[in-house]
Formats: structure tokens, sequence, C-alpha cells
């Protein structure tokens, strides 16, 4: 079979969380998981739509939101968790397929693709907290880059801090030069080396090529500044990137599902779903050329781990989210037990502050790890994520809701439907139609 170049890209975009759409046509099913929605039952030819899980009829607003995206889009396995004052009050997984076998739990992990970027974040400033690290550090002084022979480094390297890596103003520009981080051919070829490549790699022939802009004079979206995050944050604490985060991050939250996830589906985690695409992509593990549904080898997500590497389950995110709310000593009902808070007050605030270019023309800003804008007297803060085979979000709101949605497709460009503008506002205009919460706390149910 004839091999195709395919331009690849990490739909992260924060700018206003645009929409990115869907595809119609024949889908190519991954093998994750233990039963898969592709699997036809000739007695129901129509695709059924299923709910597990918690919530209030209150709540409702959020399901309906959920069905009547899912089911526009043909989407088979999507995830809601909602908290409110760090209580969990909503958790369930959707599905809609013609197997009357295949459920979503609310505890299926997914692909968050660059929903993983706040994490990272939270891991930096954990760091900048105990005085391992500081914000301002250079990037050439915690990180060895060397260039590959005949190459040489662009001085401005120099310039980039640690937290212009946090605020995208590194100077690397996907929309002018490629995103390195799915050049494995390219810089297999470059390097002289097999696939599949190595971080490594990908660092010494990027070092070798000119940045795009001076470093802090612009935000440029960049999933290869927070992949060198990973480094910094290994070199800093200690330990392997995903440990450290955790370690220190995940762990004292009672998040214990979490975990990097793998590329090739003979590799995919206990619980997590099957991804769904209608691309195809030359195969990354090896230089047979051969073609594969995009999500099951047409990137190497381990490459990723820091900047769109994560498995989380809905629950897990929202309950990440909450840490951002604690400040100080509390009790823990749902752990039993007195908790410190991950981050301190300064480390929060610093995670949503302004960089040094200001604000957007739109009004938003990327702060470390988090697209913020002024809302209700406060700020709403917000990523997306986006792979083949992904779309994600994790939500903020000013007035203590916090809410993360999972799916397992995203649009493959040839649709009117958007996915990221449109989830969020029906999941907006959900929680604007509840005229009452619930006081329940449903996170002891999903530990």
């Amino acid at each position: 079979m004839k091999r195709k170049r395919l331009t690849r890209r990490d739909f992260g975009r924060v700018a206003g969380l645009a929409g990115l759409g869907v595809a119609g046509g024949v889908l190519l099913p991954g093998a994750r998981g233990t039963a898969h929605a592709d699997t036809f039952e000739p007695e129901f030819p129509r695709p059924v739509f299923k709910v597990t899980g918690s919530t209030d009829p209150g709540l409702d607003a959020f399901n309906q939101a959920m069905s009547r995206f899912m089911q526009d889009r043909n989407i088979s396995a999507g995830s809601l968790a909602v908290s409110r004052n760090g209580k969990l009050v909503l958790a369930r997984g959707y599905s809609f397929s013609r197997n009357l076998h295949f459920t979503v739990e609310p505890t299926a992990l997914f692909r968050l693709a660059s929903v993983s970027k706040p994490i990272t974040a939270a891991a930096v400033l954990k760091l900048v907290q105990a005085g391992k690290l500081s914000l301002d550090d250079k990037l050439t002084d915690r990180l060895t880059l060397t260039p590959p022979p005949g190459k040489t480094a662009d001085a401005r390297l120099g310039n980039v801090t640690v937290r212009r890596l946090l605020q995208h103003l590194g100077g690397w520009d996907r929309a002018l030069t490629p995103d390195p981080m799915f050049l494995d051919s390219v810089i297999a070829s470059e390097l002289g080396v097999p696939l599949p490549i190595s971080r490594s790699n990908i660092m010494r022939r990027t070092t070798g090529v000119r940045l795009d802009f001076d470093p802090g004079a612009r935000y440029a979206y960049s999933n290869y500044g927070y992949m060198l995050l990973g480094r910094i944050i290994e070199k800093a604490g200690g330990m392997p990137y995903a440990t450290y985060v955790q370690e220190r991050i995940l762990n004292p939250r009672g998040i214990t599902r979490m975990r990097q996830g793998r590329s090739l589906p003979e590799y995919a985690a206990p619980g997590e779903v099957s991804y769904e695409s209608k691309q195809e992509a030359v195969y990354v593990f090896d230089s047979s050329g051969s073609l594969v549904p995009s999500p099951d080898g047409g990137f190497n997500l381990e490459n990723m781990d820091a900047h769109g590497g994560w498995l989380g389950s809905a629950v897990d995110v929202v309950r990440f989210g909450d840490l951002f709310d604690q400040r100080g000593i509390k009790y823990d009902p749902v752990l039993d037990h007195i908790t410190f808070p991950t981050l301190e007050g300064d480390s929060i605030d610093q995670a949503f502050a302004q960089p040094e270019i200001g604000v957007q023309p739109g009004g938003w800003w990327y702060g470390c790890g988090w697209v913020v804008r002024n809302a209700g007297g406060g700020i709403d803060a917000a990523h997306n994520g986006s792979l083949p085979g992904t779309t994600t979000l994790l939500v903020r709101r000013h007035d203590g809701l916090n809410w993360a949605a999972l799916f397992n497709r995203r649009r493959d460009d040839d649709t009117e439907l958007d996915f990221d503008a449109s989830i969020d506002n029906a999941l907006r205009q959900a929680a604007n139609a509840v005229t009452s919460w619930p006081s329940v706390n449903l996170y002891r149910d999903y530990l």
C-alpha cells in the first residue's frame, strides 16, 4: 500500500475553546476495552443511548446535553463529572452503540490529550513551592540541549524560561514550523535513527531548528514546550516525570486511577475505552510504511507524556481541578483524614496569573496550564484537548463549579458540527439551568 504523508496536529488549541467538528462515514474502531461499540446486533439496527453512574434528578440538564452532543456526532463513549464547592455531585458514563453489551462506567479511562497540560503545570508549581525550581530559571540552565552535527542551537534559547514554557511564550509556533511531536518519520530520517524515535531524538533535532519568534514576544501554543517541562520536572524532582506527578500531585488528592497512556491497543490500561477515528495514519513504530487507524499507532503517545500522555476518568480529572479550590489545612470526609493543600495560595494564584504579554484580543490569556478569562467577579479557567480518537474538556468556573467531559472521538474535518465550543456551551447552559444543587458528595463512591 502506498505510504501517505499526513499532517498531524494535537488540536489542544485554547483560544476560546474553538470547535473542531466531527466526520461522518465509516469509523475505524480501536481494539481497547472488553466490549466494543462497533459490534453490530442485527435485531437492534439503531444505536442505543445508555447511561451509568450517579446523579440527582435536578441535574438532568447535564445528561440531556451529553445525550444530544453524542448522538448528533455518533460518539460511542463519553463521560462527565461535575463538582460543586469541592463535592462531586454528578458522575456518569454514556454509551451510544448498536452493541447492547457495551457500557461506559464513570470510572472508564480516556486519553486526556492536552488536558494533561494543567497537570504538568501543577507539578512545576509544586517544585517551585518546594524551592527546587524557579519560574524564572532558564531552560538552558536546567537542560542540556545539543543540536545534531552540523547544526547550531538558536542563541535565543537562552531567553526561554520555565514561566515562558508554561505560558506558551517559548518561541515555537507550529503554524510556521511543524509540531515536532508529530514528525516521527522526518526526525528519524534526519538523525539517521530507527523508528520509534525517543524524546531525546525530538529534543536533539529541534535544538538545531531556529525559533519562530523571540521568546516572550507573543503567544503560540507549543506541545514541544510542555514536553521540555516534563524533562525539567524529572531533573528538579529527581524522579521520572509520571512518578513525580503521581506522588506529589495525584496521590495526595486520592486520585489513583490516572496513569500514562500507551499508543498501541495491546497495551491498553484496564478500563480504558477504545478510540474511534475516520483517519488512517502511517505507523510510527517501525519503517514498514503500513497504515493503521490513527489512534492505534499513528502517533507516539509515550513521547507526549507531559503535554498529552495522561489517561484519566472524568471523576479523576474533576477531582484534580478541585485542588485549585483548596487553600489551607482541611478535613477531607472522603479520605477521612486531615489534608494539606497540594498547592499553596501563591502557587494557585500563579496558575491563573496574566503573562507578560497581557490579555489576548478575545479577552482571554494563557496562565500556567490554563486558559483564563474574567467572569462573574472572578475568573473562569479551562483547558481542552484533542487527538485522533479523543476530545476532552476541563472547566473551572468562578462560582465553584468544576466539570470534566471526555469522549472517544474528535472532529475529522469534513463536517459542520464542531466539538469543543459545542460541548462547552452546552454544559455551561446545563449548569445555568440548575435551580437547586444537591448536597451529596459522591467522591467516596468513586475512590
